[in-house]
C-alpha cells in the first residue's frame, strides 16, 4: 500500500516505535463483520440458520466476523433484513449508545444507516430514532436500509445539525456523532480514502466537527449522553476535538468506555483533561478491526426524564372519512392485528408517526415514521415497509418461499409467479417464515410488489 509521505510522517512522530507495525497491519488483508438484526430475529436463532463461518465481536453483542470468500450481500437472509454487512470497529459506537426501550435517540450522520440499525434494534420497537444526513444522495440509501431491517419508529431527515437544532431543544436522551473526517482509518479498508485523504484536510474538518458538537449539545437534555466517534487517527479530530469541546461546556464529563479485545484508551499526551483516556482507540495493528475513536460525554446531572408516550389510541391527520374506511378496510381484510396511534396521509403516502414530536414543518424530512402504504383514487396500496416490519402471523394471507427454493430467488428479482393455489388480494412473503416482502395474487398470478431498489441483481 502506498501512504501519502505526510501522514507516514505524522503517523512516525504519534506512535513512535509503533509504526512499523502500524504500516504492516495496513498491508494485511482487511477484516469483514456483519451485525444480527434482532429486530427480525434472535442472535441464537440466526446462528441456528446461518450459513457462514462467523466468530464473535467482543465489543458488541450481536456482531461477528465472517470469511473474506463468503457473500453475505448476496444471501437471501441479507434481502429479508436478518443481518447489516458492517465493518467490525464501526459497530462500537452504536454498542457505547447503548440504546434502551422508549428512550428519544438522534443519529446525526447517520449514511448509510449501519448504526441506526443497531440503534434501532436496542430500542426494539419503542421510543424514538431521529436518523439524520446532510446529504440527499446518501440519505436515499439510508431510507431504505432502516426499512429493510423492519423499524417501525424512526424519522428520517435530510438537513443541517444547525436547522435541526431550531426544532428538537433539549429533546434527546442520547445523541450519536459519527462525524465527518479524513478517514484515515480506512485506508486499508478503501483505496478511496487514500486518494481523498489531500482533500479532507484535518483541521478543516476538526472545524465542523466541533460545530456539529455544538448544536449536538443545544438537542441533548440535561444528563443525556453523546457518543462522538470519527475513523480517522489524527489526534487534532479526535483528542483535541473534545478537549475543546468540554472546556467550552464545562458540565460535560468523559465517561469510560470499556477497554476490550485490544481497544486502548486515547492518547492523553495530546489533551490536558485527564478524563480523556476514559475515550478509545482503535488501532489496526492491535485489534481485528479498522482505525476509530470514540468518546462518550454526559452533560452534567439527570433531568426529569421526558414523557413515553401511549399508542393505544388511533388518531388520523389528513384523511377524509372515506381514505379512513379504506384504510380500516384493508387492516381488518388483511391483518390480524389492530394498527393504532397517529396516522397521518402526507401527499398520497401514509405514516404512522411517532408521538411526541414537535412540529417539524420546514424541516427536510425523507421518511416521517412506519411507510405503512399509498392511498390513491380512495384505494389504500400496502408498502414493503408495512409488510416487513410485522411478523408472520399478523398477517391473514402469506406465501412462504424456503430458502434453496427457485421461487425465492425469482421473487427477490421481481419476477411475476405462478402459483398452484388460486387465490385473490395481497400476500405477503416469507422466507421460511421471515417476512420478505409484498405481493398480490390474482387467480393462479401473483404480481411481484418488492421494491425495484431492493431486488437481487447477482
Amino acid at each position: 500500500m502506498k501512504l501519502p509521505v505526510e501522514f507516514v510522517e505524522k503517523m512516525k512522530s504519534i506512535l513512535k516505535d509503533q509504526y512499523e507495525d502500524f504500516e504492516k497491519s495496513l498491508n494485511e488483508d482487511r477484516y469483514y463483520g456483519l451485525r444480527v438484526n434482532t429486530l427480525k430475529i434472535s442472535k441464537e436463532d440466526f446462528l441456528k440458520i446461518c450459513p457462514f463461518d462467523l466468530e464473535p465481536i467482543k465489543w458488541t453483542k450481536d456482531g461477528f466476523y465472517y470469511k473474506k470468500n463468503e457473500s453475505p450481500g448476496k444471501n437471501p437472509y441479507y434481502y429479508a433484513g436478518l443481518y447489516y454487512i458492517q465493518e467490525p470497529s464501526a459497530m462500537l459506537p452504536g454498542n457505547v449508545i447503548d440504546a434502551k426501550k422508549g428512550e428519544r435517540i438522534l443519529d446525526l450522520c447517520a449514511a448509510p444507516g449501519g448504526k441506526s440499525a443497531q440503534i434501532l434494534a436496542g430500542l426494539d420497537g419503542e421510543g424514538l430514532l431521529v436518523s439524520n444526513d446532510i446529504n440527499f444522495k446518501r440519505v436515499k440509501a439510508l431510507v431504505k436500509n432502516v426499512e429493510l431491517m423492519g423499524a417501525k419508529n424512526v424519522v428520517v431527515t435530510n438537513d443541517s445539525p444547525e436547522n435541526l437544532s431550531k426544532y428538537f431543544f433539549e429533546y434527546f436522551d442520547k445523541i450519536l456523532i459519527d462525524a465527518p473526517c479524513s478517514g484515515e482509518g480506512m485506508f486499508r479498508k478503501d483505496d478511496l480514502a487514500i486518494r481523498s485523504f489531500s482533500k479532507y484536510k484535518n483541521e478543516e474538518c476538526s472545524k465542523l466537527q466541533i460545530e456539529i458538537l455544538r448544536q449536538a449539545h443545544k438537542m441533548l437534555r440535561k444528563g443525556g449522553k453523546i457518543v462522538y466517534s470519527t475513523c480517522t487517527f489524527d489526534p487534532i479530530e479526535n483528542e483535541m476535538v473534545i478537549d475543546k469541546f468540554v472546556k467550552e461546556h464545562s458540565e460535560y464529563k468523559i465517561l469510560k468506555i470499556d477497554k476490550i479485545d485490544g481497544i486502548e484508551s486515547a492518547m492523553k499526551e495530546f489533551c490536558d483533561n485527564s478524563e480523556i483516556e476514559n475515550a478509545v482507540r482503535l488501532w489496526p495493528h492491535k485489534l481485528k478491526g479498522e482505525g476509530h475513536f470514540v468518546a462518550l460525554l454526559q452533560k452534567g446531572k439527570a433531568d426529569e426524564k421526558h414523557i413515553v408516550f401511549n399508542d393505544e389510541s388511533v388518531e388520523y391527520v389528513n384523511l377524509t372519512k372515506k381514505q379512513i374506511e379504506v384504510f380500516e378496510e384493508f387492516v381488518k381484510e388483511n391483518l390480524t392485528i389492530n394498527l393504532t396511534g397517529i396516522f397521518e396521509l402526507k401527499g398520497n403516502s401514509l405514516y404512522k408517526i411517532p408521538r411526541g414530536l414537535p412540529n417539524l414543518d420546514g424541516l427536510k424530512i425523507a421518511k416521517h415514521g412506519w411507510y405503512i402504504g399509498d392511498i390513491k383514487n380512495n384505494r389504500f396500496e400496502p408498502s414493503n415497509s408495512l409488510i416487513v416490519s410485522l411478523k408472520k402471523d399478523d398477517i391473514r394471507n402469506v406465501v412462504s418461499f424456503s430458502y434453496n427454493s427457485d421461487e425465492l430467488i425469482r421473487y427477490l428479482k421481481g419476477e411475476t409467479l405462478i402459483r398452484e393455489n388460486k387465490n385473490n388480494g395481497y400476500a405477503g412473503i416469507l422466507l421460511d417464515g421471515i417476512t420478505l416482502g409484498l405481493a398480490k395474487q390474482q387467480d393462479y398470478i401473483l404480481k411481484n410488489l418488492y421494491p425495484k431498489g431492493w431486488r437481487k441483481i447477482n
